[in-house]
């Protein structure tokens, strides 16, 4: 798996996510059924994360942050 910018070049599972931002994969899932987390998509039965938009939704946590 190769890293650009601390984020890998491939879709992230719920397990990946979790492990990136150090919180437990039942976070990762609640985001998920309340619709506040980064947006993922499905491929099948398998829930994934596209690494652009996980850092585009960390910045819009941390512009709220600084404002």
């Amino acid at each position: 798996m190769a890293v650009r910018g601390a984020l890998p070049d491939r879709y992230l599972t719920p397990i990946d996510l979790a492990a990136l931002l150090g919180i437990p994969v039942e976070t990762v899932y609640q985001w998920r059924r309340k619709r506040t987390g980064p947006p993922g998509f499905r491929v099948g039965r398998h829930l994934r994360y596209d690494p652009a938009k996980v850092h585009a939704w960390i910045e819009t946590l941390t512009e709220e942050v600084a404002a």
